[in-house]
């Protein structure tokens, strides 16, 4: 019985976590045959002020980047506002 559980900082919309749902339970149906029924996925959401790389939380990037919080992410991974380097955090 597999389970995915993956955790992502927060700010998702509920259709895109949907998704990400969907697209995760077909991958592990499609490449080890396990009954759907049989697969769990758990999505956590962490807070963006728990969330740190390098000591510096993602409230503290979105702070300085000047930006905000935005909900709406783009498929690519970048935030609109956000420098560019930093994009490989959304991924997290």
């Amino acid at each position: 019985m597999p389970q995915v559980d993956i955790a992502l900082a927060e700010g998702r919309t509920a259709a895109q976590l949907r998704d990400l749902i969907r697209e995760v339970h077909a991958a592990v149906v499609r490449t080890t045959g396990t009954r759907p029924e049989y697969v769990r996925v758990v999505v956590r959401e962490v807070p963006r002020t728990h969330w740190a790389t390098g000591d510096v939380t993602l409230a503290e990037m979105d702070s300085a980047s000047g930006a905000g919080h935005s909900a709406g992410r783009q498929n690519d991974g970048a935030v609109p506002g956000r420098p560019a380097h930093t994009a490989h955090l959304e991924q997290q």
